[in-house]
């Protein structure tokens, strides 16, 4: 334990920011996992519905430092790829 008080309020903030980013990672994690059963069964119109809202999601990780930028872009590359294959794979 620390024994200084700034070294004291540092633990504070950190306790803080660690539940703060934890919470913002298990919200992506579960609209990511909307995202990819809506893909699994074949369902078009949530999946756009849901691929929006991840990539919102993303969005807001990577500017919170959550995720890298070049992180979350990938990830919605690869997600828009298989959004885009669904739709072909339907007509």
């Amino acid at each position: 334990m620390p024994t200084l008080n700034s070294a004291k309020k540092r633990l504070r903030q950190n306790i803080k920011r660690n539940l703060r980013n934890k919470s913002r990672k298990t919200t992506l994690k579960t609209q990511v996992k909307k995202f990819l059963t809506a893909i699994q069964n074949k369902d078009i119109q949530t999946a756009e519905t849901e691929y929006r809202l991840t990539v919102k999601k993303m969005d807001k990780s990577a500017t919170k430092g959550i995720l890298h930028k070049n992180n979350a872009s990938r990830k919605k590359s690869r997600y828009a790829k298989k959004l885009t294959d669904l739709k072909a794979s339907a007509k």
